[in-house]
């Protein structure tokens, strides 16, 4: 088997304006998709890793800096031998102490090292010729563990826990490769984006459920709380009382404000509500949980480490993981939560920055190898023209990819 040797990295800042209102939410209100860009380039000819991570413009060149100084801990070494050890790699990463002081295990820094986990996967995957849903599933548990770092875990998931989740999940993989087949069910989360209107809304519902999507979601936490139980209803009006219905207010809410307007849609029945307020106040989410049983809370789309996802798995309030691999420290940190999720019993329904490229692997990886419920992935198509292989989503689906790597590879970059 031929060497694939990491020659060089290398950066591109990467912004794409929407149009329209599209990806707006309660306090994003003008987004620009953005990403910092890593490429790994291999010493064999054309062959390279791509890894992403996702801001909305502004300080995307910080992100891209802080990629290029982690270079110096991949360039040089064989993939293969890289990723045998890669827990240990990640944590040395992670623990660079001259930048850890900028985190530790978020903001930039964090962002950057997702970015570099992201891209060796990528070129992990391509340089042994599979799609990484498939490479990952492929690896026994031993080698899946070896990419992981379970620091500061240790008390709720130590290595010998964590080796018993992969092999017991393991015992069963065969009977949920048929999801390979299938596809992995999607919701759309560009119906109603905040700034669209309520003719916009209705029309987008309409076209989503043509197109067989049954989950979708709203944006709420307007300055005029009628505005959000009109659309809201709206909404459960012509979706029908059998779709799954998600609401997200994307952190606007202060919990007053949370209690106030979860009962005011209690009657609209809610799959989840998502992101009720700020994301570093653990308190304020398990008060707000108890409130409103037996609806749910979703969130993670903001927590930006496997520790702090353990204070909010440790208590109990959040009912769906919304992880997202381009801001938390990637791939390998991904699999840390979402086997911390199955521990605890919570499903993982990722939040997808990078547009469900990779993710659509993540959520293959985690029914098959870790028996994770197949719930269903968020949809976001804005961006589909921008990749070489755009996700394929039909009837509602997600097509499971054939192509080699990560699918994160941009037109242009």
């Amino acid at each position: 088997m031929t060497d694939v040797v990491i020659r060089k990295g290398s950066t591109a800042d990467a912004h794409f304006p929407l149009k329209g209102g599209a990806g707006s939410d309660a306090v994003h209100t003008d987004p620009v998709y953005a990403y910092a860009i890593c490429h790994l380039h291999s010493s064999r000819p054309g062959l390279k890793g791509t890894g992403l991570a996702f801001t909305l413009g502004a300080g995307n060149e910080l992100v891209c800096q802080a990629i290029r100084y982690l270079f110096r801990y991949v360039e040089g070494r064989e993939i293969r031998e890289l990723m045998a050890e890669f827990g240990k790699v990640f944590k040395t990463m992670a623990e660079d102490p001259k930048l850890r002081w900028l985190g530790p295990h978020k903001g930039v820094v964090h962002l950057a090292l997702a970015s570099v986990v992201n891209a060796c996967f990528d070129l992990w995957a391509k340089a042994e010729h599979k799609p990484l849903w498939k490479l990952l599933i492929d690896l026994s548990p031993e080698a899946i563990f070896n990419t992981l770092d379970l620091s500061y875990l240790e008390d709720v998931l130590n290595h010998q826990q964590a080796l018993a989740l992969l092999r017991e999940a393991g015992k069963d993989r065969e009977q949920r490769l048929s999801l390979a087949e299938r596809g992995y069910p999607g919701y759309d989360t560009s119906v109603g984006w905040f700034q669209y209107s309520d003719e916009q809304v209705k029309e987008n519902i309409r076209k989503a459920m043509a197109a067989g999507f049954t989950a979708m979601k709203l944006k709420v936490g307007s300055e005029q709380p009628e505005r959000d139980i009109r659309r809201a209803y709206l909404l459960r009006e012509i979706a029908g009382e059998e779709a799954s219905l998600m609401l997200d207010a994307n952190q606007q809410w202060n919990l007053p404000r949370a209690l106030q307007m979860s009962e005011q849609l209690r009657d609209m029945r809610p799959y989840w509500i998502e992101e009720p307020t700020h994301p570093d106040d653990v308190q304020a989410h398990l008060h707000l949980a108890d409130a409103i049983r037996p609806f749910k809370l979703a969130m993670g789309e903001h927590l930006p480490n496997r520790i702090v996802f353990k204070n909010y798995l440790q208590v109990g309030v959040m009912a769906f993981n919304q992880v997202d691999a381009l801001r938390v420290g990637g791939v390998s940190e991904f699999i840390t939560i979402s086997l911390l999720s199955k521990k605890f019993g919570v499903p993982v329904v990722p939040h997808v920055g990078d547009m469900g490229q990779l993710h659509q692997h993540l959520v293959l990886f985690n029914h098959i190898a870790l028996g994770h419920q197949a719930l269903f992935l968020e949809y976001i198509p804005h961006l589909r023209s921008k990749f070489k292989f755009p996700a394929e989503v039909k009837d509602g689906t997600y097509r499971t990819p054939q192509v080699p790597g990560s699918s994160t590879d941009l037109t242009g970059f």
